[in-house]
């Protein structure tokens, strides 16, 4: 059975809005976009090295996929490029339609989180969750997420769509690992609980 493991980062008051870049979204007129950026150290660039060589598979939401899909392909000089074009891709949207324009790319037809169930079932791969908050949130919802690595900015945003919104799933985490940066960013890894 394949894990669905979810990666994020989050400012200290949970928002996960635009993290990478200041057009990254703007939705809602958030204009903090980027905040990450400043933190990023070699601590999490040999975290991030270790998680890709696993070659995942990768699970997105549809404004996620599209996103990525605008930026990566084209970097050059990046170690992240190749992996991600060469990683199996599943994207969970009910507006998109095949083909998808990034290889290896496969669309879940219906329901995302009835998708990721059958997914899960299937040999294969864990399946790494990359931003998606609204797919996250869903697969929350169903007790589809087995592990959380959660990277906290030590910074607060204010406003922005948070990962957990009010009126969410409760549920028990158990600490797996924890990394503290050397910029102040702690990076924990939870399990959920049964």
């Amino acid at each position: 059975m394949r894990k669905v493991v979810v990666n994020v980062s989050l400012s200290l008051d949970g928002v996960m809005q635009a993290p990478g870049r200041p057009d990254e979204d703007r939705r809602g007129g958030f204009e903090r976009g980027g905040w990450a950026l400043p933190y990023f150290d070699p601590v999490m660039a040999t975290t991030a090295a270790e998680g890709m060589a696993r070659m995942p598979d990768l699970l997105f939401g549809r404004r996620t996929y599209e996103d990525f899909f605008s930026v990566w392909p084209a970097r050059t000089n990046n170690p992240f490029t190749e992996v991600l074009n060469n990683s199996r891709k599943y994207v969970a949207s009910t507006t998109l339609q095949e083909p998808l324009p990034w290889m290896n790319s496969t669309l879940l037809q219906g329901d995302g989180a009835a998708a990721v169930a059958a997914l899960k079932e299937q040999d294969g791969k864990d399946l790494l969750v990359l931003g998606s908050g609204v797919l996250v949130q869903s697969l929350m919802r169903r007790d589809l997420v087995d592990e959380l690595v959660i990277s906290i900015h030590p910074l607060i945003l204010g406003s922005g769509r948070r990962l957990f919104p009010d009126g969410g799933r409760n549920a028990a985490l158990h600490l797996v690992e924890s990394k503290t940066t050397t910029t102040g960013v702690v990076m924990l890894t939870y399990r959920l609980a049964d």
